[in-house]
């Protein structure tokens, strides 16, 4: 077989964006819930109208499900074309194997480096100097979700902040109303750490993930969070807790909860529904405490192909990701913030808007946990929580302690 260089793939590329045969690439992500499907359905026309075509390799459930998936029939030899995950140390063992694709060239030739923001989720893609991905979104976590109309009907004022809406608890629990509503798994961690960074702060929240700082992990500013998240799992115990993120902000929706913790993502699931930002609902960045963002979101790796076709059609994905169309189309169907700032958002909602506000404007933005700290550990980390939310006869304190042995114990 002739040699194929990166160089000529590029060169094809983006010399001769309609030239080439039409090649099928599989794509591997776990977006499937209503507002993730309309969104990824973006990226699938956008890439489908190069002459190539998007085969859609969706994995039922969450990312906690689909990354073992991925990474094995990458490195069993059976790779997808192309596959979402998230920025961090996910793919840190597929590059050292030298199993994905350099992007470098194509990022240094379409300028990723000055039109995508923040600088972290690129460099989140870099490994020794070398680009491996495409970051496609920002996300961040730290939102509460609130139905207005469930507050208005009781004679309520709509709370502003979590400290609110933990005031107005027992009288919605009074009137048969779920004051949060929470999904088993991966969501009780993101709730524990949305609290952790609402209430301790975004400078103590990474001196413990990323510095590994135990004298915080283990006292008084932590130690107050673990008793408001006793006081909290009242309000959501385990036999409330339903299987899937969604379904969690769906009672939202619906009306059977009042307020949901959950990612800007939640945001798609109320577009789908056609509830209306400010008006049927609200959403309150650092849980309405402190306005943060963390520099969480999804990129896309590229595995290795010897067929050129292949690699051609993987740079074009690549490209047409960070397109400023598609990343308009996209992230206003996911809820996600664009990865470029000069994009046409005219049509952005309330939610979209604030988060926009918070990152052009705020010192406030900060790395999301994995980014800071190993995947393992994160997984005890969610174990633990789990565990304390469910089990109301689990102390704060002793909850506390074994965060800060598994803290101690995660490698830098």
């Amino acid at each position: 077989m002739k040699a194929f260089t990166m160089a000529a793939v590029l060169a094809a590329t983006v010399a001769l964006p309609s030239v080439g045969m039409a090649t099928d690439l599989e794509v591997t992500h776990w977006w499937t819930s209503g507002g993730e499907a309309a969104a990824v359905a973006e990226f699938a026309k956008a890439f489908d109208a190069t002459g190539n075509h998007w085969v859609d390799g969706a994995i039922a459930g969450s990312g906690d499900v689909a990354r073992p998936i991925i990474i094995s029939r990458i490195m069993g030899g059976n790779p997808m074309g192309a596959t979402q995950l998230n920025p961090g140390k996910d793919a840190d063992d597929l590059i050292a194997a030298g199993l994905m694709q350099d992007l470098t060239d194509l990022a240094t030739a379409e300028d990723w480096a000055h039109i995508l923001r923040p600088a972290s989720q690129l460099e989140s893609c870099t490994k020794d100097g070398k680009v491996y991905c495409v970051p496609v979104n920002l996300h961040s976590a730290q939102w509460m979700w609130t139905n207005r109309k469930v507050f208005t009907d009781l004679g309520m004022e709509p709370p502003k902040d979590i400290n609110e809406l933990l005031a107005l608890a027992p009288k919605l629990q009074e009137a048969g109303i779920q004051p949060l509503s929470l999904a088993q798994g991966w969501p009780v961690g993101l709730m524990v750490n949305d609290i952790l960074v609402a209430q301790a702060g975004v400078d103590n929240f990474v001196k413990v993930y990323k510095d590994r700082d135990l004298a915080i992990a283990g006292g008084p500013e932590f130690g107050k969070i673990f008793e408001t998240l006793a006081s909290i799992r009242q309000y959501t115990p385990a036999d409330k807790m339903v299987p899937q993120w969604n379904e969690a902000v769906g009672l939202v929706i619906q009306g059977k909860a009042a307020a949901n913790i959950m990612g800007d993502w939640a945001g798609g699931e109320f577009q789908v529904a056609k509830m209306v930002a400010g008006t049927d609902y609200d959403c309150l960045p650092g849980l309405g405490v402190t306005p943060v963002l963390n520099t969480g979101g999804d990129v896309f790796y590229f595995p290795k192909s010897a067929d050129p076709a292949v690699t051609e059609a993987q740079l074009k994905l690549a490209s047409t990701l960070v397109t400023k169309e598609v990343q308009v189309a996209f992230n206003l169907k996911k809820g996600s913030l664009p990865m470029r700032a000069d994009v046409d958002l005219s049509a952005a909602n309330d939610c979209m808007k604030k988060g926009l506000e918070i990152l052009d404007h705020s010192s406030a933005v900060f790395p999301n946990d994995i980014q800071m700290i190993d995947r393992d550990s994160l997984n005890q980390i969610n174990d633990l929580f789990t565990e304390f939310m469910a089990n109301p006869d689990m102390a704060a304190a002793d909850a506390q302690a074994k965060f800060v042995s598994i803290i101690e114990a995660a490698p830098k």
